[in-house]
């Protein structure tokens, strides 16, 4: 399954699900900063595990729409 990217000025968030142990997944959202030449990467994890791939990427990518919501300007 392929990343998803969302941007708003310098903040890049790149949304995508990992597997973890037991066959569940886990939605994960690296937020980049472009600071002109230096990036500044954080990593955010959603709490829970998901079923499917799937449906661990929806929450990563709700979790990147909350996270570039709350960055102001």
């Amino acid at each position: 399954m392929e990343d998803v990217t969302y941007t708003k000025g310098l903040y890049t968030a790149t949304a995508t699900a990992r597997p973890v142990d037991g066959g569940a997944y886990r939605g994960v959202v690296t937020l980049s900063r472009d600071e002109g030449g230096e990036l500044e990467d954080t990593l955010y994890e959603v709490e829970a595990t998901s079923a499917s791939e799937e449906e661990a990427l929806e929450e990563a990518k709700a979790l990147a729409h909350r996270i570039l919501g709350e960055i102001e300007f």
